[in-house]
């Protein structure tokens, strides 16, 4: 005999999110696609990527999808010119991926951590003229772990709006994150803003394919929990995501069995916006 579902109110909360929104169209297509046919809800927008108008052209088509800002401040373009952060990007405008590096120096090197706040309000003003409401913010990825760049989002985030940011913690991370994911918890509190009680898809980036998203699905804890995908109509985007399966990911997102499972586990929210989400 199958258990009836838990009533709404006591069940799971969960936001199914899709990053890397405005790199490419392939991406683009997938988000519309996982809106109108599966489980997504919501989209972390990159302002400064290739397809970004595109992007935006389709979520004002989708007044559902829930739209955030995905800043990039690592392997990606910069929406500033390199005259403006020379010591940030090269002279094609481009972050480098040296992460450890750039995150001491974000810290320790006053005039550098200047020209990375002038870049994410840059970022944050791009999104603004979009027109679009600003559901929440992360950092693509998980730069926003850092504590200068935390620090930023939360002053300048103030200006644009900021409600919710993403909180990076996935169960089973290891032991070393902990004390920054405390400090990141306690400072988004202090500060009034919203985030989730977990996430999942750090550890199996790439790879969120239908029996992953199952497992998360029939074993979320209680709580509010984002799940976020890469998922694209097609591979081979980057070479930094040679090895992801995009077109799996989407596969994922339209699965009939994961629909029923969403719906008989958890509440699926609109973003971090959604009453249900609060």
């Amino acid at each position: 005999m199958t258990a009836s579902p838990a009533s709404a109110s006591t069940r799971p909360r969960l936001i199914v999110t899709a990053d890397d929104f405005g790199l490419h169209p392939a991406v683009n297509q997938a988000v519309e696609r996982g809106f109108r046919e599966g489980v997504l809800r919501a989209a972390s927008l990159m302002v400064t990527a290739p397809a970004v108008a595109d992007a935006v052209a389709r979520a004002k088509r989708m007044p559902g999808l829930a739209v955030g800002l995905h800043l990039v401040l690592a392997d990606g373009l910069s929406a500033l010119p390199p005259s403006r952060i020379p010591d940030l990007v090269d002279a094609r405008g481009r972050f480098g991926d040296d992460m450890v590096r750039d995150g001491f120096r974000f810290f320790f090197l006053p005039h550098v951590r200047k020209q990375l706040g002038a870049e994410i309000r840059a970022q944050f003003g791009a999104f603004a003229a979009t027109g679009l409401p600003l559901d929440h913010v992360n950092a693509h990825k998980h730069f926003h772990l850092h504590p200068t760049v935390l620090s930023l989002i939360l002053s300048i985030g103030r200006d644009y709006g900021l409600q919710a940011v993403r909180w990076p913690s996935e169960p089973g991370s290891g032991p070393w994150l902990k004390p920054w994911l405390a400090l990141m918890r306690r400072r988004l509190r202090r500060a009034g803003v919203r985030s989730n009680d977990h996430v999942f898809g750090i550890q199996g980036t790439g790879a969120m394919d239908e029996q992953v998203l199952l497992d998360v699905v029939e074993h979320l804890p209680d709580g509010l929990s984002e799940l976020y995908l890469h998922p694209a109509t097609h591979g081979e985007l980057t070479p930094g995501m040679a090895n992801y399966r995009h077109a799996d990911e989407l596969a994922a997102l339209l699965s009939p069995r994961v629909k029923l499972a969403v719906a008989q586990h958890c509440q699926l929210c609109h973003g971090f916006g959604d009453p249900a989400a609060t």
